[in-house]
């Protein structure tokens, strides 16, 4: 009795397939062998390798070849690429090799040809004579020998197959790699366009099964992109056939001029399976910077954190000592004790091209450019540690002078006074608020972190998709402070402002104004509607229940309960003009809402918190 048994060193699958011949021999067994497929990266780094969950090729071609170098006739064998495994069935005792090619991607879009092979030495991929591009796809290759050798047992025979290595397949094309090297992190971060020009002698364009090379294409240039990508597939090429070339790069400084430059390189034979790095080492202008540019590139790099998102814990949110901020300065800047720069944003909106100066007493008298800022996001949490405390740097200040300053330690620059500006129309508006009120966030004894919100009382727990819709009031309120129109409807209307003695109690504009120009601090909560409360106010109290907070944008309604609890902020009681009375129900709700396009936070779509699935429901 003989049974055909292939086992593999590294993965062993039996599986049962009889033909019906087989069945007729009492005894007869033969198996299946499943060969898993791996790719290897280049410089024969291992990467990852084929499993179920993981499909590496898009297309296999693969042959078991004879001793004598041609297909083996009349075994069964297939691949299946849901599991990148080759199954081999039916193989008699002798000597064999795998020849395996695989693809990743479409090779049609690389012009290539995979031919059938008749001899180990055939011609497998072919390619174009004219290389028009890099390659699209990526090409691996393996060759391994094995046997089928007859052991005996005391059984009978057992045929079994001997593989002594893994199969991994290798890359056919080699790779060059453009890799810059910056003495500026920000120089970077601030290139806009790179781009390469290739002038190359010719690639091959065919690869036998015996993987050998031969046939070398078409000298040509091209110029590639090395903005989103940064290396390129290439064929291999002859042992005397260089890559030769340019890198023109452009880069912005934060003033907004561009610097173009140009660095030559020259690469020696592409071979197959290796990288060739292509070492550009950048010098720049600005490689002697201090002033940190701040891109939109740099900014997503360093991973800054936002302040009032919805998984902010309310330990963080409802302490002052956290989170707190006046609307005339809702971009605060200040140096942490261990020398970082913190810039932290209180608005719905993002402001562009902040320059951040710095006024240093125990460096200069002038304010110098510390950061610029492409955008700072809106409630952006910035902690910066920035070039002036790890090395020298050149400074332009406010006359126009470029010093250089020395690395300082923390210490030196604790007592720092900063200055911002911004041409960005938003910010143009925020720096009119003049008159701001300071806010804080409070729970009241409520709990936000309860489906109900742990009513007590009239209040409940504020969560932050709240305190975003109240930094938008607020700046939205104390820019109307001073707003020309405010003043001119609130002189226009004298008749019907009166104060805690009733409508004899007449209450000027200018008294109105200085009320509401006079520095205050605020703590605002949520109200609970549950009892019938919409607002609550007076002294450091602040609170309107949630379709207030959501709606003040454009309900009349919803703004006569938040002006009602800014009356009680200013003393008024029910008895004035300033709560049940014509100044909350008629004038401010609807000049809030009629004048909301001039305001800084002009529309509800910032925040959407409508859609906001923390609400209370």
């Amino acid at each position: 009795m003989k049974k055909l048994i292939f086992g593999l060193f590294f993965c062993v699958t039996l599986i049962a397939a009889c033909t019906d011949e087989e069945q007729m021999l009492p005894g007869r067994e033969t198996t299946s062998t499943i060969i898993k497929l791996g790719a290897v990266d280049y410089e024969n780094k291992q990467v990852r390798s084929g499993s179920e969950e993981e499909k590496i090729y898009d297309r296999v071609e693969f042959y078991i070849m004879n001793e004598q170098g041609e297909p083996v006739k009349g075994s069964k064998n297939y691949y299946k690429p849901e599991t990148a495994e080759i199954v081999a069935e039916g193989l008699q005792a002798g000597k064999y090799t795998l020849l395996v090619l695989g693809i990743q991607g479409n090779e049609e879009e690389d012009g290539a040809v995979i031919h059938s092979l008749e001899r180990v030495n055939d011609e497998w991929l072919t390619f174009p004579q004219e290389h028009s591009a890099p390659l699209k796809a990526a090409y691996f290759y393996s060759r391994t020998p094995f046997e089928v050798v007859t052991k005996p047992t005391a059984e009978g025979e057992v045929e079994e197959i001997l593989i002594d290595k893994t199969i991994y397949q290798k890359h056919i094309m080699g790779k060059a790699r453009f890799e810059f090297t910056y003495n500026n992190p920000y120089v970077r971060t601030a290139v806009t366009d790179k781009q390469v020009i290739i002038r190359h002698e010719g690639f091959y364009t065919s690869f036998s099964a015996d993987s050998s090379f031969s046939r070398i294409g078409n000298p040509g240039e091209w110029q590639l992109e090395l903005n989103s990508k940064e290396e390129y597939g290439l064929l291999p090429t002859g042992t005397t056939n260089h890559i030769q070339g340019s890198v023109q790069m452009i880069s912005r400084s934060y003033k907004g001029y561009l610097t173009e430059q140009e660095y030559d390189f020259s690469v020696e034979a592409i071979a197959a399976n290796r990288i060739n790095r292509i070492h550009i080492p950048v010098n720049h202008p600005d490689d002697k910077q201090g002033t940190a540019f701040i891109t939109g590139l740099a900014y997503e790099e360093a991973g800054f954190g936002k302040i009032l998102q919805d998984d902010e814990p309310k330990t963080v949110y409802a302490d002052a000592s956290q989170r707190k901020f006046n609307t005339a300065d809702p971009l605060q800047v200040k140096f942490l004790d261990n020398g970082e720069l913190m810039v932290r944003f209180y608005s719905p909106k993002p402001v562009r091209n902040m320059t951040v100066k710095a006024r240093i007493p125990s460096v200069s008298s002038e304010f110098i450019d510390l950061v610029y800022f492409d955008s700072i996001p809106a409630f952006a949490d910035v902690h910066l540690l920035l070039p002036l405390l790890e090395r020298s740097g050149m400074y332009r200040t406010e006359s126009g002078r470029v010093i250089e300053i020395p690395a300082m330690d923390a210490s030196r620059i604790k007592d720092a006074e900063f200055k911002l500006e911004s041409e960005d129309p938003y910010w143009l508006k925020l720096r009119e608020i003049i008159h701001g009120w300071t806010i804080s966030f409070g729970l009241y004894d409520g709990n936000p972190d309860l489906p109900d919100g742990g009513p007590v009382g009239n209040w409940m727990g504020i969560r932050p998709v709240h305190c975003r819709e109240v930094v938008a009031f607020f700046l939205n309120f104390t820019y109307m402070i001073d707003m020309p129109e405010h003043r001119e409807i609130l002189k226009a209307n004298e008749d019907i402002l009166y104060g805690n003695g009733g409508k004899e109690d007449k209450v000027t504009a200018e008294t109105v104004l200085k009320q509401m120009q006079q520095p205050r601090s605020l703590i605002v909560g949520l109200v609970y509607s549950g009892n019938g409360v919409l607002g609550l106010g007076g002294g450091n109290v602040f609170g309107a229940y949630q379709q207030a907070y959501l709606q003040h944008y454009f309900n009349t309604y919803s703004c006569e309960i938040m002006f009602h609890e800014l009356g009680h902020v200013m003393g008024y009681s029910h008895s004035s003009s300033f709560t049940y009375g014509p100044w909350a129900q008629e004038l401010m709700n609807h000049f809030y809402v009629n004048n909301l396009d001039k305001f800084p936070v002009e529309s509800s779509s910032y925040l959407d918190s409508k859609n906001n699935p923390n609400l209370y429901r």
